[in-house]
């Protein structure tokens, strides 16, 4: 291995090396910088609004802005979405612009000789408890919202004391009956706020969240703190109105009350009943036991939302409406995605229970080395979505993708047991009516960040628990390929930490081959691999005889298969924000076009009625309006792959396998890097931290952990650790966590 100076980077030889791709147009910088203060402007100014509604000017203000839109073509509700909806919307009405403008920017590579920096998404704060490992930013988030919570309960109890004493009633219990009607509203308000939030983290293909860069898998975390929040909120405001109904013997009679002016309650109960069965299952115990009764059950949701706008009526449902059609907008993007099937060109059944599957793409399809997509087999089960990282880097071919997948549970046993009857049977077929046997899957996504952060540290250190090793496949072909086109990449040192069961897992290494990628690359890169088998305390005596894996023959080279769907996902931001845009500009007119012909003339004022005509109009909007973009998105899409230039993605999958035969069957000794293999003991993050932090000097070292919650936890901790004890010229250690767990 080449000699690695200390002081100068392997592959940014030159501070300026790679500045002129960084030099951004002044017009697109001061557009994007524009845009990005409106953006939070606009969302500090809502969020002000909100947490000072408790207060008697927000709310004479709010007053003022109701009565000045009544009589108007859209009434009470206009003004209820101009206040709590229409902010949001802008936002990601602004964010398709931002994004737009960015288009595909090149990482934005920190120079050298500046030093370490703390950074708040990036600093562990709790390690250990219900929530996970949590960072600084989030732990502001996390206390902003408490607050928040707080302060509308305490303010809303004194206002309702206020309020109970205008009517001037005498007997306590009345008087206390009311008091719990009254904090039960108001619980009810406080939820529906949490509600409008509820719904964005679980958009996968968001425009909010690819503008924030906050991919799906970090999202969804905060959408089970939200649900949490949420209904315990809800589950008090019931509450509440139930024993303040029983207190005045009317309990049933309001349980089963429909009012056609005002709140309906029959309808509050179904949905609250469907929201506290998503609740129950939910919890981690339930979810982790029976996964699928979580799944399933959670599809109740659209039980919840309708029968929360029957509950509420259109301009209270107003409230929570941009989040929920922003949803809305996604699932029916994703569902057209995932109608189509999608050709497995190749399949490979390793040893160690793994299996392998390279999934066919178009070329115009973007994601980053930190990818996912959501996969479904319909031979094996119709419901049943999995999620997986993909452990291709998107250099690798323009016309595929490939996924590394653990055997573990039943879904996994069943496409294991597949792809082997398949190749016994097409090992007995002819080969020219081999295309005619082969395993097809629907596929949403790929998601993930928007950025490639990982190439914005010069020094990484990707902490692996068994199959979590997939994704830092994906990262090292990303920066091989990079370093071999020299195109930019910082990295110059990487160290893999990698804790696997047995040492049957240890041939995974080797389906990247690096060589391949990037001839004498040991010269350019300091690559350290440091692995941990935990369960066996000696190397087995067929160690370095790797056993051989089972492949499900390749589709014949030129059969041209159905490839992946670029609709969601990382999709073209024009199409994607043009779906968005004209899907919402068709809410807008369905609405009034049903205020003006049908609404307003027959003076309907049926609360629960106008709320479902609400949804129904969502629901119209996007399938008109938002269905015509889908079509013209999917003709050009058409258009486009059919003048890419041709390439056999079939002969590239024969490659590939061969690649990776030669690769497996290669001896460990014969690796250009090094890779310690240690039998008996598990990883000590405080030496091979500690060590590497020493070594590398004043530094910021990426830690990317990719595993089991203990796993996280414990990379988390020693991080934490490291950078409290740290002294003025040592590394700081940067968090960063790619697991996905629902």
């Amino acid at each position: 291995m080449g000699e690695i100076s200390s002081q100068e980077p392997l592959i940014l030889k030159k501070d300026d090396e790679f500045d002129y791709l960084n030099k951004t147009p002044l017009w697109v910088s001061s557009t994007k910088l524009i845009l990005e203060v409106v953006m939070w402007v606009t969302f500090i100014a809502w969020a002000t609004f909100i947490f000072l509604l408790p207060t008697k000017f927000t709310t004479e203000l709010e007053g003022k802005m109701f009565r000045a839109t009544k009589g108007t073509i859209f009434g009470t509700a206009g003004s209820t979405f101009l206040i709590f909806s229409f902010p949001i919307i802008m936002i990601a009405f602004l964010a398709i612009i931002r994004l737009g403008v960015s288009g595909e920017d090149q990482p934005q590579f920190k120079k050298t000789g500046k030093g370490p920096n703390f950074r708040l998404w990036t600093f562990p704060v709790l390690v250990d408890g219900p929530f996970g490992v949590v960072t600084a930013a989030e732990m502001i988030g996390v206390i902003l919202f408490s607050v928040y919570i707080v302060w509308a309960v305490v303010m809303y109890s004194i206002h309702n004391v206020d309020r109970l004493s205008l009517f001037h009633i005498q007997d306590m219990k009345l008087k206390s009956a009311l008091l719990l009607e009254l904090t039960g509203l108001r619980f009810g308000f406080i939820g529906l706020i949490c509600l409008a939030f509820l719904f964005l983290p679980v958009a996968r293909g968001s425009v909010l969240l690819r503008a924030i860069d906050i991919p799906f898998e970090h999202a969804t975390r905060y959408h089970v703190w939200l649900g949490h929040l949420t209904m315990a909120i809800f589950s008090l405001h019931g509450l509440f109105y139930m024993i303040g109904w029983a207190m005045q013997g009317r309990l049933l009679e309001e349980l089963v009350g429909w009012k056609n002016v005002g709140i309906a309650n029959f309808p509050g109960v179904i949905s609250l009943a469907a929201g506290l069965l998503m609740w129950v299952t939910s919890l981690p115990g339930v979810r982790r036991k029976n996964f699928e009764l979580f799944f399933y059950t959670h599809q109740l949701y659209v039980v919840f939302v309708v029968f929360l706008a029957l509950h509420v009526g259109d301009f209270v449902f107003m409230i929570a409406g941009a989040g929920i059609f922003l949803f809305m907008l996604d699932r029916f993007l994703r569902f057209f995605q995932s109608r189509k099937t999608v050709d497995i060109l190749s399949a490979t059944c390793f040893p160690c229970g793994t299996v392998e599957l390279i999934i066919s793409k178009p070329a115009n399809l973007h994601y980053n080395a930190l990818g996912w997509i959501f996969l479904q087999i319909r031979e094996l089960s119709w419901l049943q979505w999995h999620p997986f990282s993909v452990s291709s880097s998107p250099l690798d071919g323009k016309h595929h993708l490939a996924i590394l997948i653990k055997v573990l549970g039943d879904w996994t046993e069943k496409l294991k047991g597949n792809i082997l009857n398949l190749s016994v049977e097409q090992s007995e077929t002819d080969p020219l009516l081999q295309h005619n046997r082969k395993i097809t899957a629907s596929v949403e996504g790929p998601y993930g960040h928007e950025s490639p952060y990982h190439l914005t540290y010069e020094n990484l250190i990707l902490v692996a628990g068994g199959i979590g090793i997939s994704p830092f496949l994906a990262i090292l072909s990303d920066i091989l390929h990079r370093i071999n086109d020299s195109t930019p990449c910082l990295p110059r040192n990487i160290l893999i930490v990698w804790a696997i069961k047995n040492s049957d897992e240890l041939p995974l290494l080797e389906t990247v081959d690096m060589e391949a990628i990037c001839p004498l690359f040991s010269d350019k890169l300091n690559l350290e691999i440091q692995t941990f088998v935990t369960r066996e305390s000696q190397p087995s005596l067929e160690e370095g005889k790797t056993p051989k894996a089972t492949h499900l023959p390749s589709i014949p080279p030129g059969f041209k298969g159905c490839r992946m769907s670029g609709l969601a996902g990382t999709g073209n931001i024009v199409w994607s924000g043009l779906y968005v845009i004209v899907s919402t500009i068709g809410l807008v007119i369905t609405v009034a076009l049903l205020d003006i012909y049908y609404i307003n003339p027959f003076n309907v004022t049926y609360w629960w009625y106008k709320g479902i005509l609400l949804i129904g109009c969502m629901a119209a909007s996007i399938l008109i309006f938002g269905g015509l973009v889908i079509t013209l998105w999917h003709l050009w899409e058409r258009k486009a792959s059919s003048k890419e230039e041709p390439e056999d993605a079939t002969k590239k999958v024969h490659i590939l396998q061969q690649q990776n035969e030669a690769s497996l069957h290669r001896n460990f000794g014969e690796a250009r890097y090094v890779n310690n293999i240690r039998y008996g003991q598990r990883p000590d993050f405080q030496e091979i931290f500690g060590s590497h932090a020493k070594s590398w000097g004043s530094v910021d070292i990426g830690v990317i952990v990719c595993g089991p919650p203990t796993l996280q936890s414990s990379v988390a901790k020693e991080c934490r650790s490291q950078n409290l004890q740290r002294k003025g010229h040592q590394a700081i250690l940067h968090f960063n966590s790619h697991s996905f767990d629902l």
